[in-house]
């Protein structure tokens, strides 16, 4: 399923045909949820979290599911962390999630955010829906993007 193979093996493989242009539909979706706090949109401790929550996932005896992690950015200052289990994790803040969602991937620099929502509107209203809530998946992190040399983000629209 791997497009890309990276030696560290930090983050798994990523096969963009698996996320681009898809309807999942979702009901009672295990995560586990914790928050990174950020500066306008830019992350101060995500990879402190997300160590945070992979060790307290993997202290259950058990691995995230794909995808892995999704990030609400509902605000300036920081942003929910989801990331998917197969079940609850006792200690953590375990939310699931239900809904229709469309998925379009991304590849490149996170400064072309901007016009990527904007194509991912334009994609949503053009199949006659409107977007409830966004959420972006970042498939890699920037050591194992820096290895392969692609860096995608598949933003997933609720609608």
């Amino acid at each position: 399923m791997s497009e890309t193979v990276n030696k560290a093996k930090c983050c798994q493989g990523f096969d963009p045909a698996v996320w681009d242009g898809k309807e999942i539909v979702w009901q009672d979706k295990t995560f586990i949820k914790d928050r990174v706090a950020s500066v306008f949109h830019i992350p101060l401790n995500f990879g402190a979290v997300i160590t945070r929550m992979m060790k307290r996932i993997e202290a259950d005896g058990v691995s995230a599911t794909e995808p892995r992690c999704l990030s609400d950015e509902n605000s300036l200052w920081g942003a929910d962390l989801y990331v998917a289990t197969p079940k609850e994790i006792p200690g953590a803040a375990n939310v699931k999630l239900s809904g229709k969602f469309l998925t379009k991937v991304f590849e490149g620099d996170y400064k072309n955010m901007g016009a990527w929502i904007e194509q991912m509107r334009q994609m949503v209203v053009g199949r006659g829906k409107e977007i409830k809530k966004l959420y972006f998946h970042y498939a890699t992190c920037p050591k194992c993007a820096k290895e392969t040399g692609k860096r995608y983000t598949v933003i997933f629209a609720e609608i």
